[in-house]
């Protein structure tokens, strides 16, 4: 049975391809009841997070570029740029050549780490990490929006803690990209790995949320933004690749996880032709904060 109704439309959810799993028929939005872990051992256990961030890298980095090159098209009203869930930090060292940044990162481990070389980073959640009347020109989201399981609060919040003008910029997984919708074929034929891989099942922070480009924008406009920008970016780089297929700590061999690495180098020319598995929206707030 659906645990409730859908995040975009009220539609009711329908149950899914998982017993944690639903979806909405009407409009495509997806969502599970895992919950993140993020701060305990044996969760973290599951990652070698040095092996992470070494696959993560490369790709990472090209598409922050593009980011903010869109981010600066758009014009904010001013310098203040906050990275929620900033990592390792290289978000932030991209965007503080133009702006004065700021990271939140609620993983201890990670963000004691990336805060060493100096980086102005808070340890917590936001906004529980930012003083009551702190706001900014321009909030990020790189691939946190889908993991927040109270995500109209968060969205309130984000309205609340913009400038006049500002900036809201998410990226994130798409519903509608190559490899997600491989993981569910291959779910419904018998082979429920990769599926469960897409939505980080079993590692610290799962996803709860699943969106496509046109309901996110509809969530997004139904709390009170106007979007901007929307594009796709890169979702699969050749260098780190195979370390990012193995820096879980999932059971699999070696040998599968070879094999799924070069079957994805044969076929990457093909599927840089096929909709991408990221995408990013910038909007802004259709209405003053001060009339809030």
């Amino acid at each position: 049975m659906p645990t409730d109704n859908c995040l975009v439309c009220t539609a009711p959810l329908r149950a899914g391809l998982q017993e944690w799993h639903w979806g909405c028929t009407r409009c495509g939005y997806e969502k599970t009841n895992l919950q993140p872990t993020i701060n305990a051992q044996e969760s973290q256990a599951a990652i070698d997070e040095a092996a992470r961030a070494q696959a993560l890298s490369s790709l990472r980095l090209e598409n922050f570029k593009e980011l903010l090159s869109e981010i600066e098209a758009c014009q904010p009203p001013g310098p203040k740029l906050l990275d929620v869930g900033c990592a390792h930090g290289w978000f932030l060292d991209l965007a503080s050549k133009t702006f004065d940044v700021l990271g939140v990162e609620p993983d201890q481990r990670v963000g004691l780490e990336a805060a060493k070389p100096g980086r102005p980073i808070r340890l917590g959640y936001f906004p529980d990490a930012l003083q009551p009347a702190e706001k900014f020109d321009v909030i990020v989201f790189n691939d946190v929006l889908e993991h927040i399981p109270d995500l109209e609060a968060v969205l309130a919040e984000c309205q609340h803690r913009l400038n006049a003008k500002g900036l809201l910029v998410v990226n994130l997984p798409s519903s509608r990209g190559v490899f997600y919708r491989l993981a569910r074929l291959l779910h419904r034929l018998g082979l429920p790995g990769p599926f469960e891989r897409m939505w980080q099942v079993g590692l610290p922070s799962p996803h709860v949320h699943y969106f496509h480009l046109e309901n996110l924008a509809t969530l997004l406009k139904r709390k009170g933004f106007l979007v901007k920008k929307t594009g796709r970016l890169a979702s699969v780089h050749l260098k780190g690749l195979y370390t990012r297929l193995a820096f879980t700590n999932d059971g699999q061999s070696f040998f599968k996880k070879l094999a799924l690495y070069l079957g994805i180098v044969c076929a990457l020319p093909v599927l840089r032709l096929l909709p991408g598995d990221i995408m990013y929206v910038v909007v802004e707030p259709t209405r003053s904060n001060d009339s809030q």
